[in-house]
């Protein structure tokens, strides 16, 4: 039986969707793992997010609370409000109170990727906030911690991520996912995957 990781996102900008699409990768190229993209549904109407400047949702699926279930391990991505996760994939959460009820994914890995605007803007305060989340449901946190190496210690480079998980700056939205932020983005998806396996191996 496959070990199946789900890698469940927000994207406004596209910036989460890049970091997931590595992180898909990255969960992929360890044996024995499936690895699939989800989306979680938009809240805001078409019309506001012409406005903003959002460009068109990819064809992705939308994931529904109950198919977090399916899966043996979970990675959650989102970009940043102030702080904390987007309002979108807080209201997706906010959904999953039949799960919690049954305590169908207490046990379960989950991970954390995020992308923020600016190098104060959040990124050890988004994954840090959203823990609470993982707890609610007795899900089992994730960190990459240190084990992406060099890359964690980059100074000379502008780049996203921390012992917490991946990420990435989208300053004012034109900058794209670095090729650093990329491969940290691999390696979380690697190294969850293999924690995912071997929990699955064991139970």
């Amino acid at each position: 039986m496959a070990t199946k990781v789900y890698i469940v996102y927000y994207s406004m900008y596209g910036h989460v969707e890049k970091l997931a699409e590595e992180i898909k990768k990255g969960a992929a190229s360890v044996e024995g793992v499936e690895a699939k993209l989800w989306q979680v549904p938009e809240t805001l109407p078409y019309e506001v997010l012409g406005k903003m400047g959002a460009p068109p949702k990819s064809d992705v699926p939308i994931i529904t609370p109950n198919e977090l279930a399916e899966a043996d391990g979970l990675l959650f991505g989102f970009p940043t409000r102030f702080g904390m996760m987007a309002g979108q994939f807080k209201a997706f959460l906010d959904a999953t109170g039949g799960l919690w009820r049954s305590q169908q994914l207490a046990g379960k890995p989950a991970g954390i990727f995020y992308s923020t605007g600016s190098q104060g803007g959040g990124q050890e305060t988004t994954p840090l906030t959203a823990i609470t989340q993982l707890v609610h449901h007795g899900m089992v946190f994730v960190p990459i911690g240190y084990t992406f190496g060099a890359g964690m210690f980059e100074m000379e480079k502008v780049k996203g991520g921390s012992p917490y998980g991946a990420g990435t700056f989208a300053g004012d939205g034109t900058r794209q996912p670095s090729e650093l932020e990329l491969e940290q983005a691999f390696h979380q998806g690697k190294y969850f995957a293999g924690i995912a396996k071997k929990l699955k191996g064991t139970a």
